[in-house]
């Protein structure tokens, strides 16, 4: 963007626009508005250079404005600017299934692709629920969540979700049939541990324990769980909790549903994080970092045998009523297979010394003022601060604002502060970030 742009940029009239999760009042009080970016970056329209780092929403992996990804989506446009999966077709959604499917987790091949993380999530109940129907277990329609994770805003995925505030307006719409697990986050023993904390595996017991027993397993379709709950604060499974879920859906003939929106395509040293776990889902949501970020594309992996038991269905015509209109879109494709071909040729899924800089960054805020804990794992991480009386919030916020004002941009998560930068980062971009962090927490009250 030309510099003498940027004087008629900053007379945006902001009247107009209803920002999605947003205090649009506070912001529209003190706007902050993004003109272009560049790599790690964004240029403000005033001008001022800002150090991104969550990755502007948990997806632009590779970094912004990366040439390969924009050529690939500018070629696109003037070759093939949109054409329907329904019952017609393109290349470019079959090579991008195939590619994810070359380095998704083993027995997982089949891809359904959606526009976000939110759709992802709806079209994976739906498949588990239409699974199970077609096995002659129709029963099964029960969902378990978990309590301070996030699942998209759509009904499904509100209703599996167990953010609070995310639910409390729409109680009458959420589905009924809705159970949640206990969250993992445990201060009182897993506090500044480093990658997974030591405690906590048993939680999963409570599955098997109240949940199975309260509905009965023949009655309950899928858990769903993000394997690192980001938007709830960056909690990091405990070690063990996650496999013994597996367990114990095997043992009932649940499915697991992992939602890798965030955790997907590198954050944790591998294209997803069952295999960072070593953990076998049978339903695997994914979007953002799938393009970077620079088109929306979002998708459901499917695992063979459920893929299987649609196309052995008796009778001719569709085997899953389910879809959206851009489904596959060509430009969304194109962004894709760039964004792949990026990671790999850079080989940004696995940068081990850089992930030990960050983990070292992230836990030289314990002892930083109002600091309760840190934690992180792979290139995700967060601090927690005490809430202000009277103002939970408040303090996560004021760091967000303070960062912002010094070139830094974190993400408040109520009272925590997450961090999850472009995997493209250096060691020198995260020394800025935490060492921002850090000055930030010494003016607060």
């Amino acid at each position: 963007m030309n510099a003498r742009d940027l004087p008629a940029m900053s007379h945006v009239n902001l009247q107009h626009y209803w920002m999605p999760f947003t205090d649009n009042r506070r912001f529209k009080a003190k706007p902050r508005l993004v003109a272009s970016a560049k790599d790690m970056h964004f240029t403000t329209v005033e001008g001022k250079q800002v150090l991104d780092g969550l990755a502007t929403l948990w997806c632009v992996n590779a970094g912004h404005g990366r040439p390969r990804i924009v050529e690939a989506i500018r070629r696109q446009a003037g070759e093939l600017d949109f054409a329907s999966s329904f019952a017609l077709g393109h290349p470019l959604p079959f090579r991008l299934a195939e590619r994810i499917a070359a380095i998704a987790p083993q027995g997982m091949q089949q891809v359904f692709f959606t526009n976000s993380g939110s759709e992802a999530v709806d079209t994976a109940l739906k498949i588990a629920v239409a699974y199970h129907r077609l096995r002659g277990q129709g029963t099964r329609t029960r969902f378990i969540g978990r309590e301070k994770s996030y699942h998209g805003v759509n009904i499904g995925g509100t209703s599996v979700g167990g953010v609070a505030a995310n639910r409390k307006a729409y109680s009458g719409l959420l589905l009924p049939g809705v159970d949640h697990l206990r969250h993992t986050h445990d201060l009182s023993r897993n506090a500044f541990s480093r990658g997974q904390p030591g405690h906590g595996a048993e939680l999963a017991n409570e599955l098997e324990e109240r949940i199975v027993p309260l509905h009965d397993a023949s009655n309950i379709a899928a858990v769903i769980v993000d394997p690192v709950a980001a938007s709830g604060g960056v909690l990091v499974p405990p070690k063990g909790y996650l496999q013994r879920l597996r367990e114990i859906c095997t043992k009932h003939g649940i499915l697991l549903i992992f939602d890798e929106v965030i955790t997907g395509w590198g954050r944790l040293g591998a294209p997803f994080a069952a295999q960072h776990f070593g953990v076998e889902p049978d339903l695997i949501t994914f979007a953002k970092g799938i393009t970077s970020g620079a088109v929306p594309l979002g998708g459901v992996l499917v695992r063979d045998g459920i893929y299987e038991t649609f196309m052995a269905a008796q009778g001719s015509g569709m085997e899953f009523f389910h879809g959206y209109t851009y489904s596959g879109h060509p430009l969304a494709c194109a962004a894709a297979l760039a964004a792949l071909e990026t990671y790999e040729e850079e080989g940004l899924f696995s940068r081990p010394e850089l992930n030990r800089h960050f983990e070292d960054g992230v836990h030289s805020l314990k002892g930083s003022p109002h600091v309760l804990d840190c934690r992180n794992l792979g290139l995700i991480g967060a601090i927690e601060l005490a809430s202000r009386p009277g103002a939970p919030g408040e303090r996560g916020y004021e760091v967000f604002e303070k960062c912002w004002d010094r070139g830094v941009f974190v993400r408040p998560v109520g009272d925590s502060v997450a961090f999850c930068p472009p995997l493209i980062a250096q060691k020198t971009h995260l020394d800025r970030i935490f060492g921002t962090v850090a000055d930030v927490l010494k003016t607060l009250s």
